[in-house]
């Protein structure tokens, strides 16, 4: 794997240029790979740029992951699972929706057209995991956002119990609903009600959520210390997960928004305890719901 960037006296000007280098020398170097390993190629649907990357193999205990969108589970916690591969299921919530960047409107100007570039761009990058997909069909929430209603939080959470009740000793990982957005907020909430007990931090909304200092402040008055943060290093799979990023243009757009998250697991990792003062690491944020004393 090529050297990876770390953060410099020019800090983000600089950050992007260098990860773009060594994401285009891991492309180089898988093109002509001869090793055992399976190298997939994905198309990013709304590019149509073509990339590689390892295919996983997935061992250990099952997972099920729930997800609100298309793109949750990949934006905040695929690096964990691409560095240590486990058996996946991906349930997606809300599936119906035309939440698209501005630019894009005139390309996907209805909810159909942005479902289904939404849903081709989850099944590409989810390829590489190996996983099973299963949709809800739910409309997202669209602003002006209000709290959501509990009757739609029950129905969504007997649909999932449908489900896991096929996945008898299935960990469950959802998110942790550190945004403000009333889909987060409901399926953090729905897994809870289903026992969920293991959550990543949500990544989806950057520019509002993740780095805006009220909904920290939000999160940890509504969970009351009652989740415990764990990390986990992702460096080994950082330039594979960048490219599961690019496969998301309809999210990510323009194309430099793909390396806030990954900006952002350079950030989380200075808090790993055993890291090196100068090492070039990555990681992400996840949370355990501590039992009830």
């Amino acid at each position: 794997m090529p050297i990876l960037p770390v953060p410099d006296g020019e800090g983000i000007y600089s950050f992007a240029h260098d990860l773009e280098t060594a994401h285009r020398q891991w492309m180089d170097a898988l093109t002509s790979r001869t090793g055992t390993e399976p190298v997939l190629e994905v198309k990013a649907p709304v590019t149509g740029e073509r990339y590689r990357i390892l295919e996983r193999r997935p061992e250990d205990r099952p997972v099920v992951v729930i997800e609100p969108h298309h793109d949750d589970f990949v934006l905040s916690a695929s690096g964990r699972f691409l560095t240590h591969p486990r058996p996946l299921t991906v349930i997606t919530v809300f599936t119906r929706s035309r939440s698209v960047h501005p630019a894009l409107e005139a390309a996907y100007p209805t909810e159909e057209t942005v479902s289904a570039v939404r849903e081709e761009e989850a099944a590409a990058s989810l390829r590489p995991f190996g996983a099973r997909r299963i949709l809800l069909g739910h409309q997202d929430a669209s602003p002006p956002y209000r709290a959501f209603e509990d009757r739609r939080a029950s129905v969504i959470t007997d649909e999932l119990r449908a489900i896991l009740a096929d996945h008898h000793g299935a960990e469950l990982i959802a998110p942790a609903a550190v945004t403000r957005h009333p889909d987060h907020l409901l399926v953090h909430e729905a897994a809870r009600r289903v026992d969920c007990r293991w959550f990543w931090e949500d990544l989806a909304f950057w520019p509002t959520y993740a780095l805006a200092g009220c909904d920290r402040a939000l999160f940890e008055q509504r969970t009351a210390n009652t989740l415990t943060p764990e990390l986990t290093d992702i460096t080994p799979s950082v330039l594979d997960k960048l490219t599961l990023l690019r496969l998301h243009g309809s999210q990510m757009h323009p194309a430099r928004k793909m390396y806030r998250p990954l900006r952002h697991a350079w950030t989380v990792a200075r808090n790993l305890a055993d890291a090196e003062p100068d090492a070039a690491r990555y990681a992400e944020r996840f949370y355990r719901l501590e039992a009830a004393s």
